[in-house]
């Protein structure tokens, strides 16, 4: 799909900057590490829902990320959204970041120092002179290496605001092209956010030549609110994630923001280029790939986000919806479509769903989830489209596992003692193992500790059905900690052994990525 980014240097009246971190900042989030595969199918689905910037990672962090970078950047060397890499101020993160986004036909360096004097005291130990300076020094330094730098003030809202006029004048001499002021503890009140950026854009020197852009996190529940009065007093960019996903209470969430801008376009008057039909979809994905569902009440993707219980709103939503939703679900990419799929539907029918769904799979991957809807079917009396999104999502996103499921048996009853065996295939090469347990679940986890050695703890097993009946698929979370890393998995089918495998699996194949991200990190000199 081809998506038509602004030229930021021509931006019309209102049109605002969507810089998505969800693979940055919201990756941070305990649990939420994606591998190489997972990143790419995300980086694509920002893309097509229009994102203009996406944040692609730390590069300096470790190998992984730098690979992860240096690759979204490289899916991106013609066309699309700027691709950002994240540095701390210091000629390495800025070396890193600069070899890591070379390949993208839009790179971004992304600096990020503190201006608080509560960080500069106790994290930096510096003083106000010495964070000028270095201000001025690596915004050099990083516009030396890309022509579009963009800096931000951790902890800008609890800054000194007299001093953060300086830090921002001394950016924009040395070079930079974008200002970020980070709700970095998500403190503010939206009351803040205004006075703070009315203030820079209309003190600072040069403040016209530049993007302001707002980043705030969740902490008292006020990203959104304190995003969006950042907008009105001028601010072009903001920084969100999908879902709100990110540090502590997570981000401003990208969905909230854009349904905001378009629903309140009366008061806001300003608008993005995202294509929110496509909200839901990437909304989806995030929550396979990471394992993370989101909750029932969330506003836009929340499954209650369109729902009406009440007989009071059943009855004006039947007259008229807009009597009760103030958006329409179409909107935002949900269906009210109930066309059922069963198992004497065809290929065509089952890639025409797959389409109106939002998936564009290759051959291989059709035949492969082709063959999970049949199976499906068999055990199923209908599949609703939640089925087919549960089964193709946990199909495609284990196309590149190391560890993959293949086999699995389980006895278990009354009077008996529950017994598993399991067959995997680590890296191409055929594993097994038998064990007993206290439960079918607990037996096959065992089975798989035995055929793939490793020491976990087990922090959460969640069980939750797709759809309604007895026949429901089940959708299994798993939450795995190994020395302080956290990790979930996902698995999905009709049969809850199975699924708790498949979700054993996954965050087994997510704990390896995330050794691989404890190797010592990427050092690249000038």
């Amino acid at each position: 799909m081809a998506i038509n980014h602004p030229s930021f240097g021509e931006l019309a009246d209102g049109r605002i900057i969507i810089f998505d971190t969800t693979l940055r900042d919201g990756e941070q989030s305990p649990g939420f590490s994606m591998n190489l595969e997972e990143k790419l199918r995300m980086a694509e689905a920002l893309h097509e829902l229009g994102a203009d910037v996406l944040e692609a990672g730390f590069a300096i962090a470790s190998p992984g990320d730098f690979d992860s970078v240096q690759s979204i950047a490289k899916r991106f060397a013609k066309d699309g959204p700027v691709v950002a890499s994240l540095s701390r101020a210091n000629t390495a993160d800025i070396m890193a970041s600069a070899e890591a986004t070379k390949g993208a036909a839009r790179p971004r360096i992304h600096i990020v120092l503190a201006t608080s004097d509560l960080h500069m005291r106790v994290k930096l130990r510096m003083s106000r002179e010495d964070v000028l300076q270095r201000i001025t020094e690596t915004v050099t330094l990083a516009r030396n290496h890309a022509a579009d730098v963009e800096w931000s003030a951790e902890d800008g809202s609890r800054s000194d605001l007299e001093f953060l006029c300086r830090c921002v004048e001394a950016a924009i001499k040395a070079g930079a092209t974008t200002i970020n002021i980070p709700d970095t503890v998500g403190y503010s009140l939206p009351a803040d956010m205004g006075l703070i950026f009315s203030t820079l854009i209309n003190k600072v020197p040069g403040a016209e030549k530049v993007i302001f852009s707002t980043h705030n996190h969740n902490d008292l529940g006020l990203a959104v609110a304190n995003t969006l009065a950042a907008i009105q007093a001028g601010a072009r960019q903001v920084e969100c994630t999908i879902n709100g996903i990110g540090e502590r209470a997570g981000n401003a969430s990208l969905e909230e923001v854009a349904m905001a801008l378009r629903t309140r376009h009366d008061a806001l008057h300003a608008t993005t280029g995202i294509a929110s039909q496509r909200i839901l979809r990437t909304s989806k994905l995030l929550a396979t790939i990471t394992g993370f569902d989101v909750q029932p009440n969330k506003a836009i993707v929340g499954r209650n986000a369109f729902a009406h219980e009440s007989g009071i709103h059943q009855d004006g939503v039947l007259k008229d919806a807009s009597t009760y939703e103030i958006m329409t679900p179409e909107s935002v990419g949900w269906t009210t479509n109930s066309i059922i799929l069963g198992k004497h539907s065809g290929r065509a029918a089952f890639r025409d769903r797959l389409k109106t769904l939002g998936y564009e799979v290759g051959d291989n991957q059709l035949n492969d989830a082709f063959k999970r809807f049949k199976d499906v079917a068999d055990r199923k009396k209908v599949v609703y489209d939640e089925d087919i999104a549960a089964l193709v999502d946990d199909e495609v996103g284990r196309a590149n596992e190391r560890i993959r499921l293949t086999g699995l048996n389980v006895s278990t009853g009354m009077g008996t003692k529950p017994m598993a065996t399991v067959a995997i295939e680590v890296d191409g090469e055929r594993a097994d193992g038998m064990a007993t347990g206290d439960g079918g679940v607990d037996a096959t986890f065992a089975a798989l500790r035995q055929a793939f050695p490793h020491e976990v703890t087990l922090k959460l097993y969640a069980v939750q059905a797709v759809t309604s009946g007895t026949d429901a698929q089940a959708r299994v979370t798993v939450r795995l900690e190994e020395d302080g890393k956290l990790v979930d998995g996902q698995g999905a089918d009709t049969d809850t052994i199975v699924a708790s495998a498949r979700a054993y699996v996954h965050a087994l194949n997510k704990l390896l990525v995330k050794r691989q991200r404890t190797e010592p990190p990427v050092v690249l000199r000038a």
